[in-house]
């Protein structure tokens, strides 16, 4: 209750009236006391003339305190810029007594403008002192005030430079935080031992039990700006072993207004351990290629479709089309527009595999851009049941592409992955195959294709976070593949971002890859998250080897053998130039293959994707020995 009070109390603020008040009281107060102090604290002046010059000493100070605006600033915030004012404003002051003395002694006026120098500079000296320390005092008793009433809890802030103190400024200008900044922690060795605003700099070694149970730390903010994530899951790996809870203030171009505030310190994430900085792009074209458009996304429920949804959202489109054939999923999304207040998105239920049915979708609302993301994408599944592959990764791409042709779409997006590349199984090699039927489109009508192809996506349907992570709610041990094993990282922003971009920038008949940096350990990937959940492994946590899938292999690759790229404006964006195909051989095979029924045995439909796909080399399943022949 007493907290409820005070929070509403601390939404108001003084009128700057009163604060101009306080000051001018604070003014006459220092100039009695200048008086004081210049005649060793004896009434051997002219109190009468004293008491005369005060009117116009207020007059000068009004002037000068409304120039600066020192009165506008909210005291219990008062900060670095409020006092530099107030130094300014007591200065300004000085400046007009000193020249109203000067031209009263030239001149012979009323000695009330005629104001002893040292009288004046005592009388500055005072002003500033007061001034600044009244609104200190106030802001401090403000702040033990509510810190009373708030739980806090003692935290260390690791970065004792620019980023640091910012952080530090934040956190005690804001009087609903619920930290107490107890000291700092830095790696350069000329700051540790020493104090900043009487706060002892640790280095990250002195960090131990025994100084986090006498100080009772709970928490470390990181505030180092493009920390290297070495070092970062080094930190937190050191921190985690003491029970500590460890947060990181983000990047400043992620401040609001350039601002840093409390709200904006989050907790340390696994795409904070990437390996690399976040891949941000930044069009102004964008707008123009979906401002009034209609626009359709097949796999809209997906993760990808999804995120895809909501940055289209953005724009001001038309009407925007959602196609899934996942009732609930595609019933969540919709409900999520609707309480954004979206009218102009439609939620239809609807099957790739089912021709006539798009192409009555696409006849009816006239879409101008597609983002084709529907697919089947797990491997394993995949592996065992290659006819569904075929149907939905083949056929479907096919029935949209072909609907898009005949109703002139402005632009064909397909979604592909890096598992397209020198395929070793079912997934992939139908990707590639949707890849190549886009390919052979080109040129046949009015619709640009243009294919994005990107690595995994973290916290995605069915990937290695989510799974990791119900794996350490549940105690483990965590499953890994194989040691050795590596991926590309991208996450969901980053590859729907990617896929917008691609939309404005193809011309048509391109791939784009993304430069993801260095492929990420997927046995590193599960310690850091062990580590990150704090918890300690194998202590805690175990990671069991269980060995590859079917048609998984240790590497992937973004570009197929004999595929080389061409740069773009963007320097993380590139365009894969693919060898020369038979367009006429390649179309003629995809028909065949996508009039294979279901009672297809799954060799001869395996073959037969061989058979278009020469560089597909089974790995670790079943249909190796089709490769043997």
């Amino acid at each position: 209750m007493i907290y409820k009070i005070l929070h509403k109390t601390s939404q108001r603020y003084a009128s700057k009236w009163l604060i101009l008040i306080i000051d001018l009281m604070i003014v006459a107060f220092t100039f009695f006391l200048a008086y004081l102090i210049r005649f060793n604290f004896k009434i051997e002046f002219d109190l009468q003339l004293m008491m005369a010059q005060i009117p116009f000493v207020l007059l000068a100070a009004i002037v000068s305190f409304l120039a600066v605006g020192s009165h506008k600033g909210v005291v219990r915030f008062i900060g670095y810029k409020d006092i530099i004012n107030i130094i300014i404003g007591a200065n300004i002051l000085a400046t007009v007594l000193i020249i109203s003395t000067f031209f009263s002694r030239k001149y012979n006026f009323s000695e009330i403008y005629d104001i002893p120098g040292s009288i004046i500079y005592i009388h500055l000296l005072l002003n500033v002192f007061f001034l600044i320390g009244f609104k200190l005092f106030i802001k401090s008793v403000y702040n033990s005030i509510t810190n009373d009433f708030i739980a806090t809890k003692n935290v260390l802030i690791f970065g004792a430079g620019n980023s640091g103190m910012i952080t530090y400024t934040a956190i005690s200008n804001d009087p609903t935080n619920s930290y107490n900044v107890i000291g700092f922690i830095d790696d350069n060795e000329s700051k540790v031992g020493k104090k900043i605003n009487l706060l002892p700099v640790y280095s990250l070694n002195k960090i131990t039990t025994e100084l986090v149970s006498k100080n009772n730390i709970k928490e470390v903010i990181v505030s180092i700006q493009n920390i290297e994530p070495s070092r970062l899951l080094q930190i937190t790996a050191h921190l985690f072993e003491l029970g500590l809870h460890v947060k990181i203030v983000p990047p400043v171009q992620h401040w609001i207004d350039g601002d840093l505030s409390i709200g904006q310190i989050k907790d340390v994430n696994i795409e904070d351990l990437l390996g690399r900085e976040p891949i941000s792009i930044a069009n102004p074209t964008l707008t123009e290629e979906y401002e009034n458009k209609i626009i359709l996304i097949t796999g809209a429920a997906g993760s990808i479709g999804s995120e895809i949804c909501r940055k289209i959202s953005l724009y001001n489109f038309k009407k925007l089309i959602l196609i899934d054939n996942s009732e609930s999923a595609l019933y969540d999304l919709q409900q999520e527009f609707k309480q954004e207040g979206f009218e102009n998105v439609e939620a239809i239920i609807a099957d790739v595999r089912n021709i006539n049915r798009i192409d009555q979708i696409f006849n009816q609302y006239k879409p101008k851009v597609v983002f084709h993301a529907a697919a089947y994408k797990h491997v394993p599944l995949m592996e065992n049941n290659p006819f569904e592959a075929v149907s939905v990764n083949i056929l479907g791409t096919k029935n949209v592409a072909d609907t898009a042709v005949k109703h002139s779409v402005d632009k064909f997006v397909l979604i592909s992955t890096d598992k397209a590349v020198n395929p070793t199984n079912v997934m992939g090699a139908t990707k590639r195959i949707a890849e190549l039927y886009v390919t052979c489109l080109k040129g046949k009508g009015h619709t640009k294709f243009i294919t994005t192809r990107f690595g995994n996506v973290l916290g995605s349907n069915g990937s290695v976070i989510p799974l990791f992570k119900k794996q350490i709610s549940k105690g483990g041990p965590l499953t890994v593949t194989h040691k050795d094993i590596t991926r590309y990282f991208m996450t969901i922003p980053e590859a729907c971002q990617l896929v917008l971009e691609a939309a404005a920038m193809g011309n048509g008949g391109e791939i784009f890859v993304f430069d993801m940096g260095e492929p990420i350990k997927i046995y590193n990937l599960a310690t850091n998250m062990i580590i990150l959940s704090g918890l300690r492994y194998p202590e805690d946590i175990d990671i069991k080897i269980t060995g590859l899938r079917p048609g998984e292999k240790i590497y992937e690759e973004l570009l197929a053998d004999g595929e080389k790229t061409t740069k773009t404006y963007h320097e993380k964006i590139m365009i894969a130039k693919s060898r020369h195909i038979d367009i006429l051989s390649i179309e003629k095979q995809i028909n065949k293959l996508t009039s294979i029924n279901s009672l297809t045995q799954p060799l001869e439909i395996v073959s037969a994707i061989k058979l278009l796909i020469p560089e597909y080399i089974s790995n670790n399943s079943t249909y190796e020995v089709l490769d043997n022949k």
